[in-house]
């Protein structure tokens, strides 16, 4: 068996759904938490520092082949120095092979080739901001954003597909686009992603659906597209 193992806040409750419904028969989800309530910059920088290092920690002792970061914006939050520096702590500290969802995302955009996408969260402007910042700091162009304005993010998870497909329709339908991204590993995006494909014809890339791909990839798995 190999051991997939996911970091994640304490409060998301759809990334390892997402994961477990998806991954290979032969691979087991494992997960640890931090503590996090208050989708912020400040909450997220307080997850970081004072609940992260024990999530690690804990994680190690389960001996996973694969850990992944669970966590966009936060995986966005300080930059892409400060991004590659968390998964080599987490490689180091657990003897796995880390993921970043927020680095797997910039490499799943450029595997489909696109240059200029759309990008819908459920965030406040704050982390809106450092999911732009991510993307252009990878030479990807963001057309146009659009955020739900939620601060809670058990909240976050009680968006429906249906209602996150209607959203990229009537904000990205007219919209000169090459690719959607849906930010947040607690979006139901990955559910609602072949509808809004079908709407807006083009290629969507959500949180989950990247951090599954690198996933699949570390394990020898095809990928999902």
């Amino acid at each position: 068996m190999t051991r997939v193992a996911l970091v994640v806040p304490s409060s998301n409750t759809v990334m390892e759904v997402d994961f477990y419904r998806r991954l290979p028969t032969e691979a087991t989800l494992h997960t640890a938490r931090m503590h996090l309530v208050e989708t912020t910059p400040e909450g997220e920088s307080a997850m970081l520092d004072d609940h992260l290092p024990a999530a690690i920690r804990d994680m190690a002792s389960v001996n996973p082949d694969v850990v992944v970061f669970g966590c966009t914006s936060a995986g966005a939050l300080r930059g892409h120095d400060y991004e590659a520096q968390l998964i080599r702590r987490m490689a180091d500290t657990t003897g796995a092979e880390a993921i970043s969802v927020a680095a797997s995302v910039r490499q799943a955009i450029r595997r489909r080739g696109a240059a200029r996408v759309g990008v819908v969260t459920p965030y406040v402007d704050s982390l809106n901001d450092k999911i732009r910042a991510s993307l252009e700091a990878d030479g990807i162009e963001v057309a146009r954003m659009h955020g739900l304005g939620i601060d809670e993010n058990f909240q976050i998870a009680a968006v429906e597909p249906a209602e996150i497909a209607r959203l990229a329709t009537d904000e990205f339908g007219d919209a000169d686009i090459d690719l959607l991204f849906a930010s947040c590993t607690n979006f139901r995006a990955l559910d609602a992603r072949e509808e809004i494909e079908r709407s807006l014809g083009v290629p969507v890339v959500t949180s989950n659906l990247a951090a599954l791909e690198a996933t699949l990839g570390r394990l020898g798995v095809p990928s999902m597209t």
